[in-house]
């Protein structure tokens, strides 16, 4: 089930030639794969690019009325493996996942194909997770495209742009015979605007004419001698056609103002934040008409050494901006300058940050400095930043880190893993502090604050791997932490497997919360719904059986008190060999989104409901905040305390709870207070629900009046 459903969005990619579409990158993205006559579609989620495989899975019908092949995949390398079926056949697929994880992931499938070369067109369209937005290491693609030697695409932030170079990358993929990356950035994915549309069409050469046609040609094939021809293959022939091709397809753009004695070279993803910096400065309105030159690279690699020469020919400075480091392109520009005696001068890291994402205030930035020191034809500095608003007047602000409590990233409301780790931290209070290996996922949250638990991660499904160094003699055994999509994805084989035929004396915890749940929800083999074009329901436990594990236990992931024991009977149990306890609780997003529809339907029809929830005594809380300190539930707050007689505020529970239980469990487990209370809200109530709550009224009335009877009493 994934985060959101673009079933709508999906039926709007069947209009036809000459229409205009409207949408959002991804849709674009899908559109122009339909329009360019594709055989085979696959791919693994992640950012920025899971919401692609959301409108693809939800496109799937439309695909198959085309006769296109689709597979959400286990991983990135089984998506990579895909593009054999373009080796030998004029057959066009596209694989898509989040880099520069995923590529990291699909790197020997993607050495191969790209060694040994392709008839048909093979695009991989890669989620470029660079900059403030990401979560994963500060990487770039461009390294990989130059390794292997697969062209990189980076379109200018339109839809037009985006859905051209999708259609151009298939054909210059099929004229050089070579892989072709296209990047799609946060906001490429994201933006919204128009094109006109093409019919959809399906390939004239089909997946069963490629099978009932087999082609073999061992020249194809990664292994000597013909490992060594692709080498000279790659740099006489596929590296000169990818040069003709991106020439002649005027696949890079010049734009801006015809001449100049200084221009810009940009990178094509960056371009609508350049322009945003130069309206800001005064060189540009917000249309793009820029009072200065500029060249967009929508293929950064390879770099076209005529076109670089030809625009810096006549310039004294130009401003290359390239995103992330190393400087790849700045390097390369120069070498290409030089070799040509020219001494045009290349201006880029010196003025713009080495690393860290090119937002538009950085930009500007840099543009101000460029233009101050080469720019002198453009006007003085102090022309420049005219279409700025002035800042009136404003006393200095205090420091915010002084006056706002710090927060850090953590689980949902409700989330099925917050009581994995309020047990190990009970845990901790028992048996001191142990060794964490953490994972890919949600799960990854608990190395901040509150439970501070996690020592190192090394990659999606490799929580156990990063631990088996520690297969040793000691008094205490480590914990690895795995979700159940890094176990479908890698862990199983890397970790699992593993862990048995090395005989591993440590312990594994598998969250299974039935979901993807990182990427925005969408299934995998254990998820529990039945899907009519996957199959699932398949159990963990089966397949870690499957490998050898014979210490195995289940656990509902809400019972702290359960879990708790059952890590404390893993790390203690003289039973020697891999320990592994699944945890089982549902997504709560997931679970939200599926129930929360039915349940407004339910009301709306009058049907009576019953929501649980769960509150806090402000008369019993002493006012401790362990619960939040064990928990640290986002419903979870604090109040005033209504005792005139106490200083300390009590804990509360706010609208956003869900009704899990956790902050029960964990004083339950903690012996923590008896503060907390269950409470059934009924909506749509019966005769016998009103008849109740009339009789509760009373009797508590009269309870209180007797107190205070009492009270009165006693006072004299």
């Amino acid at each position: 089930m994934a985060e959101r459903s673009f079933a709508k969005e999906v039926e709007t990619l069947r209009i036809g030639d000459g229409e205009i579409f409207h949408g959002e990158g991804i849709l674009a993205v899908t559109k122009a794969l339909l329009q360019s006559g594709v055989s085979y579609v696959g791919g693994y989620q992640g950012a920025p690019i899971s919401h692609l495989m959301d409108v693809l899975a939800d496109a799937e019908p439309l695909m198959r009325e085309l006769g296109i092949h689709f597979e959400a995949s286990a991983s990135e390398a089984s998506a990579a493996a895909m593009l054999a079926a373009s080796v030998n056949y004029p057959l066009r697929g596209a694989v898509t996942w989040k880099s520069t994880v995923g590529t990291n992931v699909a790197s020997d499938a993607l050495a191969n194909v790209s060694s040994g070369g392709v008839t048909g067109g093979a695009l991989v369209i890669i989620g470029e997770d660079y900059g403030e937005g990401s979560s994963i290491m500060q990487e770039r693609s461009h390294a990989f495209a130059m390794k292997s030697q697969m062209w990189l695409l980076d379109p200018r932030p339109n839809l037009t742009s985006i859905v051209d170079m999708v259609e151009l990358g298939f054909q210059l993929s099929e004229a050089s015979n070579t892989p072709v990356m296209l990047e799609l950035r946060i906001r490429t994915c994201h933006v919204y605007g128009s094109f006109t549309a093409k019919d959809n069409r399906a390939a004239t050469f089909s997946l069963r004419d490629a099978m009932e046609n087999p082609v073999r040609d061992t020249g194809r094939i990664v292994l000597p001698p013909a490992n060594f021809s692709h080498e000279q293959e790659k740099v006489t022939k596929r590296w000169p056609a990818a040069i003709d091709f991106i020439k002649s397809r005027r696949m890079n753009e010049f734009l801006g103002a015809a001449t100049g004695d200084v221009g810009i070279i940009v990178q094509g993803g960056l371009y609508n934040n350049l322009i945003r910096a130069l309206e800001v400065e005064g060189l540009s309105d917000i249309f793009g008409k820029a009072r200065l030159p500029i060249y967009v690279l929508n293929v950064t690699y390879p770099l076209i050494t005529e076109e670089i020469v030809g625009f810096c020919a006549d310039k004294k400075a130009v401003l290359l901006i390239e995103e992330g480091q190393p400087d790849y392109i700045e390097q390369a520009v120069n070498s290409i300058l030089r070799k040509q005696d020219l001494e045009t001068r290349i201006v880029g890291k010196d003025v713009l940050p080495m690393a860290g994402e090119y937002t538009g205030a950085v930009l500007r930035a840099g543009i101000a400095a460029f233009i101050k020191a080469h720019g002198e034809s453009l006007g003085a500095a102090g022309s420049l930043g005219h279409n700025l608003p002035k800042q009136p007047d404003s006393p200095a602000l205090d420091d915010l880190n002084a006056l706002l409590p710090p927060r850090p990233a953590g689980f949902c409301t409700g989330c099925p893993e917050r009581p994995v780790f309020s047990a190990m931290k009970l845990l901790e209070r028992e048996m001191g502090p142990f060794h964490v290996s953490c994972d890919i996922g949600c799960h990854l949250f608990s190395i901040l604050p509150p439970f501070n638990i996690g020592n190192t991660t090394m990659g999606y499904g490799l929580g156990w791997a990063g631990a088996s160094a520690f297969n040793t003699q000691s008094d205490k055994r480590t914990i690895s932490v795995m979700g159940d999509g890094g176990f479908w994805h890698n862990g199983l084989s890397s970790g699992v497997g593993n862990a048995v035929f090395n005989k591993n004396d440590n312990v594994l915890l598998i969250v299974d919360n039935n979901y993807a749940a990182a990427t925005g929800g969408q299934d995998i083999l254990s998820s529990r719904g039945k899907r009519e074009s996957k199959s699932t329901g398949h159990s963990i436990q089966s397949a870690v059986r499957g490998v050898g594990v014979t210490w195995l236990k289940t656990v509902g992931s809400y019972d702290v008190a359960k879990m708790r024991d059952t890590l404390r009977d893993a790390l203690t149990t003289p039973e020697k060999g891999p320990k592994v306890i699944v945890a089982e609780g549902e997504c709560m997003l997931n679970r939200q989104r599926r129930e929360n529809p039915l349940l407004a339907k339910k009301l709306k029809s009058g049907e009576r409901l019953v929501r649980t929830r769960f509150g806090i005594d402000p008369d019993s809380c002493t006012g401790d905040h362990s619960c939040i300190r064990l928990s640290g539930c986002p419903s979870l707050t604090i109040r005033e305390n209504p005792d005139p007689l106490r200083e300390d505020p009590v804990a509360a529970v706010d609208n956003s709870c869900v009704g899990c239980g956790l902050c029960g469990e964990v004083a339950h487990a903690a012996v923590l207070c008896p503060s907390f209370y269950r409470a059934d809200v009924i909506q749509n109530p019966g005769r016998w629900d009103r008849f109740m709550a009339k009789m509760r009224a009373r009797i508590i009335q009269w309870v209180d009046r007797r107190s205070e009877k009492g009270r009165s009493r006693h006072a004299f």
